[in-house]
């Protein structure tokens, strides 16, 4: 098997010095380095060339950086652009972000760890959008061969039918773990620093579902949402570690300006999707707040779709209480008393009413259900509800059937965390 192609950076400037400059800094971390001391040049080793991402000075003879940029895009838009600059060239900056469409500018003299961060991020996002691209064609090559297989089953579906549920089941698991895959990339990004971020993803699917379905909301817009609620965050998979723990309120303008471009960068990862399109633009819209303040489209009332007025009340319920939206992470009675300050201003007061009534009734344990340690399962019972570690995964579904080795598994566990850990076990009638 061959080896892999090694990443391949593009350095463009008309001085000697600073183009040195950037292959020294970037030669020990195992790029291939190419330059080019003019835009023409550049544009030349492109056509000649391939190349992964490219560095441009705003300020060279016969064509600037906004205009070599900008020829990038049109010729090889896959190319990352990244534009050097100084503060002097603010309006030049504009028109390289506008026309050239760069993914990020860098003041000069620049700061060597920032820069070598921003360049591996970049190439990183660049494989995770290559690798949706490749799950996306994979998925539809199994919508192919299973319409193939449908299209030869006219004289066995009695004896095949079986088959092909098993068939579609599968790519259903297949498809719903591809997504949380994507919804956990976010919070495993942000790592130790980011521990409370564990399951924010999971809790806001989950209320949101349960939300939609109390809103009398159909089958396929409850499961619109809940796959929005999942993958709401997949457009901070860019941002710095810092940002994303970091609480939104706290946050330079800068930085809230990066921030504030998840939203639809997490619509352009999704859209490639055919089946994620519809949950792609309530992820969109999921800062929209409901007096036409919030972003990224000053939406207001009933402009801004269910799903994602949905999604903006029990996303913020969950950021308030891990800390990520306000300073101090809150309780969430003070979490719903935010909700309920702000209906009718950020949020739909229909939707906070649903949610709020939702809230209520969880509260009180459902009949036929008990709270168990782990010391005192039995063999036999069943899951009432699903239970998650403590770093957000899911253990057990709902619906499991606890064995021996499971609850000494579980003993084990609460032992060796020292954490508690709460079983919510289904009291079945007695015959």
């Amino acid at each position: 098997m061959s080896e892999a192609r090694p990443l391949t950076l593009l350095f463009v400037d008309d001085e000697p010095s600073i183009l040195s400059a950037l292959r020294r800094l970037f030669r020990p971390h195992g790029y291939r380095i190419l330059i080019a001391e003019s835009g023409q040049a550049g544009l030349d080793t492109l056509a000649s060339e391939t190349v992964d991402l490219v560095i441009s000075d705003m300020r060279m003879p016969e064509m600037d950086g906004a205009t070599f940029l900008k020829a990038v895009r049109q010729k090889w838009p896959g190319i990352i652009r990244i534009l050097l600059t100084g503060y002097a060239d603010i309006t030049s900056t504009i028109a390289a972000i506008n026309e050239g469409e760069i993914y990020r500018y860098i003041a000069k003299p620049w700061d060597d760890n920032e820069i070598v961060l921003v360049v591996r991020e970049a190439l990183e996002r660049q494989r995770l959008e290559a690798e949706n691209q490749r799950l996306t064609e994979l998925t539809q090559q199994q919508n192919d061969e299973l319409k193939a297989l449908n299209a030869g089953l006219e004289q066995k579906v009695a004896e095949r039918t079986a088959e092909v549920r098993g068939a579609l089941g599968e790519l259903r698991k297949t498809f719903m773990a591809t997504v949380q895959v994507c919804a956990g990339m976010v919070e495993l990004r942000a790592g130790q620093a980011g521990a409370q971020l564990a399951g924010h993803g999971r809790r806001v699917a989950e209320h949101a579902r349960a939300t939609a379905r109390r809103l009398q909301l159909s089958d396929n817009e409850v499961q619109t949402i809940m796959l929005a609620g999942l993958l709401h965050d997949i457009g901070k998979i860019g941002l710095a570690d810092e940002l994303l723990v970091r609480p939104f309120n706290l946050l330079t303008p800068d930085h809230r300006a990066q921030v504030m471009k998840h939203a639809v960068l997490g619509q352009n990862i999704l859209m490639p999707i055919e089946k994620l399109r519809d949950s792609a633009l309530l992820i969109r819209h999921h800062h929209e707040n409901y007096d036409g303040s919030g972003f990224p489209d000053r939406l207001a009332g009933m402009a801004i779709p269910i799903g994602s007025r949905i999604l903006a009340v029990v996303n913020d319920y969950d950021a308030l209480q891990i800390g990520t939206l306000a300073q101090r992470p809150q309780k969430p009675a003070d979490a719903l008393t935010f909700l309920l300050d702000n209906r009718g201003r950020r949020y739909d007061p229909r939707v906070v009413d649903a949610f709020a009534a939702l809230l209520a009734e969880t509260q009180k344990p459902p009949p036929g259900e008990q709270t168990l340690r782990p010391l005192q399962l039995k063999p036999g019972q069943i899951l009432a509800r699903e239970l998650n570690h403590s770093e957000g995964f899911m253990l057990l579904a709902q619906g499991s059937r606890l064995t021996p080795e499971i609850i000494q598994q579980l003993i084990k566990l609460e032992e060796s965390e020292q954490r508690t850990y709460t079983v919510h076990i289904r009291q079945e009638e007695k015959s």
